[in-house]
């Protein structure tokens, strides 16, 4: 089913955006009194072809379905220069340098338009969220030692309001590339308000690719403990006569507050016999559960499926404040994947982090299986992604483009052809080199062996 669903997924969610980018271009350079030659979606032969509109403009689909192009009356291209006067009002080179800006600048603008479009639907219809709410966490970690206590609920990061886990992740990860310190506003239990505070110095040197929450010691918070399906009936849970539905109380007496508490506690067991006390429809029971070593991969199993869900929340907005959300949503994405390049660039974080459509493709597939908001969701990012990336002054690329136009209106004067035949011809080489390194780098992500799943009561002995 997955060998389906990926590539189709894919297409779902890269065709409408190339060709909604496209018709940024397109409609843009019309409304400039500019004449299309082609549109095509895809590079490379043509595989099907049609003319239409007063102008006879080729609408192609071409076997290389990674892009796409708007082919305009251009004299600098023997093969698209105006032949005839009227033509020569409509070609590209002789409008207006800002009509030129407006024409290049409208692929991306289409793209940001896309994301604010299907973050805001989502807001409207209302989206299931994880929560603020947080775990218990231990002594030692930054957020405790600023005042943050487990099962308070976060609602604010530096006077900025948030209502999930992503806009906490979000405003935290901010302080962080800002080098600044984190407030936290929080609301107790019982309705009590109170302020945690961490340092500049807390969250100095955290991995930004990684969990910077988790590294602060703050986790979602998770439901009790309710055991699900137990595969195997020769293993610990079924021998020790546990059952679907049986809830966790505690594990040789001490609490078993969720799922990650469970897995600690058979970790450090290290395949000792445990006293598990259960809850079974009101009635508590005491069974006797020995882990067992799973030899392939060297941890600890019981054999069952432990169900501890986050908290979760629904965001549901009117449709004014549903579009200002997703244009919100739209910056703070487009200023993340900004910063995130700076940082690749300057040697911050590590290149491994360069994606490819591999990687898009993959992902695609994965969140189409998980529903239609997290695809939507997932395309909208995606959008966004296309918007940045285009607008990166890279020769070839829009923002490559614009950067042509941007010092043209600075010096008065265009820049020489073959100055712009250079750079074109270095900005092809470039982008050739990041598609190969992406591509390198989606073939090692998905060739590594795929981590514990967290739902899992697998955990590593502390003393293998």
């Amino acid at each position: 089913m997955n060998f389906f669903t990926t590539p189709l997924a894919f297409l779902c969610a890269l065709g409408p955006l190339i060709i909604l980018h496209e018709l940024g271009h397109y409609l843009v350079a019309r409304l400039c009194g500019v004449k299309v030659l082609r549109f095509s979606l895809g590079f490379g032969k043509v595989i099907w072809s049609r003319r239409f509109g007063a102008d006879q403009t080729e609408w192609v689909i071409s076997m290389l379905p990674l892009g796409g192009y708007v082919r305009m009356l251009d004299d600098r291209d023997p093969a698209t220069r105006a032949m005839s006067e009227a033509d020569q009002a409509r070609e590209f080179t002789r409008k207006s340098v800002w009509q030129r800006i407006a024409i290049v600048a409208a692929g991306p603008v289409a793209n940001f338009l896309v994301a604010i479009a299907l973050f805001g639907s989502l807001y409207m219809v209302g989206m299931d969220e994880i929560g603020t709410r947080v775990r218990a966490m231990e002594a030692s970690t930054p957020a405790y030692q600023a005042g943050l206590r487990g099962g308070d609920r976060i609602v604010a990061v530096n006077g900025e309001a948030v209502a999930t886990y992503t806009e906490l992740r979000w405003e935290t990860l901010k302080a962080v590339f800002d080098k600044g310190g984190v407030r936290l506003d929080v609301v107790q239990q019982g309705g009590a308000r109170y302020s945690a505070t961490l340092p500049p110095a807390a969250l100095a040197g955290k991995d930004v690719e990684g969990d910077v929450l988790g590294e602060l010691g703050i986790a979602v918070f998770l439901s009790p403990v309710t055991i699900g399906e137990i595969p195997d009936p020769a293993g610990p849970a079924a021998r020790a006569g546990m059952q679907p539905g049986d809830r966790v109380i505690s594990i040789d007496g001490k609490p078993v507050a969720d799922g990650a508490a469970l897995m600690k506690l058979v970790g450090n067991a290290c395949g000792r016999t445990l006293e598990f006390v259960i809850d079974r429809a009101g009635r508590t029971l005491t069974l006797a559960v020995t882990p067992e070593l799973n030899k392939a991969t060297n941890l600890w199993r019981m054999n069952a499926q432990v169900i501890s869900q986050p908290e979760m929340v629904e965001v549901a907005l009117g449709p004014i404040d549903a579009i200002a959300a997703g244009a919100r949503s739209t910056w703070q994405q487009a200023i993340m994947s900004l910063k995130m390049i700076g940082k690749m660039v300057t040697g911050q974080i590590s290149l491994a982090n360069l994606t490819g459509v591999v990687t898009i493709a993959d992902y695609a597939g994965k969140t189409a299986r998980m529903g239609p908001e997290v695809f939507l969701s997932f395309i909208a990012v995606v959008s966004v992604s296309l918007g940045v990336m285009n607008l990166l002054p890279i020769p070839v690329l829009d923002g490559g483009l614009l950067l042509y136009y941007s010092l043209e209106v600075l010096t008065g004067r265009r820049l020489p052809d073959r100055v712009v035949e250079l750079a074109q011809s270095a900005g092809v080489v470039f982008l050739v080199m990041l598609m190969a390194l992406a591509l390198y780098n989606d073939v090692n992500r998905l060739t590594q062996p795929a981590p514990t799943p967290s739902t899992n009561t697998y955990v590593r002995c502390p003393n293998d």
